[in-house]
């Protein structure tokens, strides 16, 4: 029987979800660089042949931690699908020949690499500047058009993000983003194999968005993600995924399967999508790529990724379309032919819809909570305003304990603040978004007030 090194940190699809899939296609060693979520540490043990924790590589060189435990088991396939060790797995499976995302994938990684080469190839995205210090961002202030976002070149989940309205909150915006980079890498949201990397800053300017020339239906955010695979370094689109509008700045609240597109706008997404990746020079990786959608038939890509979207958007997937994702990577990196589809899948080939919600104590018109709350997972799913027909879960690997104090939001630290995330199934996504629109309103109404802290957020 084949083998994988499973390479588990934080961040990407929920372990509990991706484990079992690979278990179904080959032997899995475990090397978990983060600890595994409440609730999964059990049932993998009983998944994997043996298992390994190694806290932030105890201090070790991360890609000799890797290559040296797939030599170990006699791994015939090493893989992540954490954002954090995407770099170091891809460069451990150059050392050990096996198939990966190759060379470049810290292009997919580092964001001023990626904006630097998508430049060069005449990508369409938001004008950047690539930053290491205060002094070198007010010098950017001057040379682009504020607004402006400040961003972590390799963070993830919106964190560290800062707008700049004008060049005078140059320095709040640096000082607060290299806090909440500080404090992301002490939770384990951090780039696991690149020292100094929470040095690196980007700062772009931010483009107008316009959600109602795209979409049908109301509540729809401004950009989408086409989700897709590289395959022997040929990109494979999947599909796409909607999203509603962000919290300020840009935290993502909900992402949607499929995104309720046309056609032709879906088909030019994804062109743009394939110019973007096909630009990097990956190999063998799941792909996210973000793009945001103006007026007038306006597009800029924001990011891609060498692995595929975090969150539920891998089981998602699964629901409405029938892919195991997760299933059908394993068996490419093992040397099969997994049976990608042959073009991005439509609204018209899915079964239903389906939707992940990050539960933030902002309410949908961008205002924090006025009281503290508990959260209750089953509070939630008992009583929340969902359609006939729809179908509301709590993903509990991905949420607080029940009882605990629900986080006050911080625009710095995005998801970080998150209290738990919703999964709901529907029959079209349109329906998704509705259900999650009422129960943004209702969560601060049907959650416990926090007695212990009565005051406002």
């Amino acid at each position: 029987m084949s083998k994988v090194l499973y390479v588990h940190a934080k961040g990407g699809p929920p372990v509990g979800h991706a484990l079992t899939r690979v278990a179904a296609r080959s032997a899995v060693h475990l090397l978990a660089l983060s600890e595994l979520p409440p609730g999964v540490a059990d049932g993998a043990a009983g998944l994997c042949a043996s298992a390994v924790t190694a806290p932030e590589a105890d201090g070790r060189d991360l890609v000799e931690l890797i290559t040296s435990r797939a030599r170990e088991v006699g791994a015939d396939a090493v893989l992540t699908f954490s954002e954090y060790a995407v770099v170091a797995v891809a460069e451990a499976c150059r050392k050990l020949g096996l198939k990966g995302a190759g060379a470049a994938a810290d292009l997919a990684r580092d964001k001023r690499l990626m904006r630097a080469t998508w430049d060069r190839h005449g990508i369409p995205q938001p004008r950047f500047r690539a930053v290491t210090s205060l002094s070198e961002l007010e010098q950017a202030t001057t040379e682009l058009s504020c607004p402006l976002l400040l961003k972590a070149a390799w963070s993830a989940g919106s964190t560290a993000h800062q707008i700049i309205d004008k060049p005078e909150d140059a320095p709040h915006a640096w000082r607060r983003s290299r806090e909440v980079m500080a404090e992301s890498a002490q939770l384990g949201f951090a780039e696991l194999h690149v020292s100094g990397a929470s040095e690196d800053f980007i700062v772009e300017e931010i483009v107008t968005g316009c959600a109602e020339e795209w979409f049908d239906g109301p509540g729809w955010g401004d950009y989408v993600s086409v989700e897709g695979v590289v395959v022997d370094g040929v990109f494979r689109p999947v599909c796409l995924s909607g999203r509603m509008p962000t919290v300020a700045p840009f935290t993502e609240r909900a992402g949607i399967t499929p995104a309720a597109l046309g056609n032709g706008a879906q088909r030019g997404i994804v062109e743009l999508a394939r110019r973007a990746v096909d630009a990097l020079g990956l190999e063998n990786c799941g792909t996210h790529t973000e793009i945001k959608l103006g007026a007038d038939g306006r597009m800029w890509v924001i990011e891609t990724a060498a692995r595929f979207g975090g969150a539920m958007t891998v089981p998602q997937i699964e629901e409405v379309f029938g892919l195991d994702l997760v299933g059908m990577f394993t068996d490419q990196l093992l040397g099969g032919s997994p049976s990608w589809p042959k073009r991005a899948l439509t609204p018209a080939d899915a079964t239903g819809a389906a939707g992940s919600l990050v539960v933030l104590a902002v309410n949908g018109d961008g205002t924090p909570w006025s009281r503290r709350h508990r959260w209750d997972s089953s509070v939630v799913v008992r009583t929340a305003p969902v359609g006939t027909g729809s179908t509301l879960s709590v993903v509990r690997e991905s949420s607080l304990p029940d009882g605990s104090p629900v986080p006050v939001y911080d625009p710095a630290a995005g998801a970080n603040t998150m209290a738990g995330l919703c999964l709901l199934s529907a029959d079209r996504p349109q329906s998704v978004v509705r259900d999650f629109t009422a129960l943004v309103d209702a969560l601060p109404r049907i959650l416990p007030t926090d007695i212990t802290e009565g005051v406002h957020a």
